[in-house]
């Protein structure tokens, strides 16, 4: 349970630093309160869209995997930075995406943050 807390605390760690450092990267609310909740809750469907759909995307872009030396990475982050995006719409949560090259910097962000973040953190096993 512990693990699970401090990965969602990275994951909305690197979150906010992509919507700070990337303009069409938004979080919107009316309060501070608000914003912080939608952004723990962003974060928890970007766990879950990372944990679930990631592995299987990976999977199925294996050979382009292979071909590009990795760089296809950049574009699986930036497909399920988009998904969040959208799932989050969907449960009226105020976060929002423009464009496919804005997901591939702040899915870049995303993934050097929530690495540093990572090493950092304590690992809870």
């Amino acid at each position: 349970m512990m693990n699970f807390a401090v990965k969602t605390l990275a994951n909305a760690g690197a979150l906010l630093v992509a919507i700070w450092l990337v303009q069409d990267i938004t979080l919107t609310g009316d309060s501070t309160g608000k914003k912080a909740l939608s952004l723990i809750l962003v974060a928890l469907i970007f766990g879950l869209v990372n944990f679930f759909v990631k592995p299987v995307v990976q999977i199925l872009t294996l050979p382009l995997f292979i071909l590009t030396l990795g760089l296809i990475t950049l574009v699986v982050n930036a497909l399920m930075l988009m998904l969040t995006s959208w799932l989050a719409d969907q449960f009226d949560l105020n976060f929002h995406v423009e464009g496919f090259w804005t997901a591939v910097l702040g899915g870049l962000i995303i993934s050097i943050v929530s690495w540093a973040l990572n090493v950092v953190l304590p690992d809870g096993d």
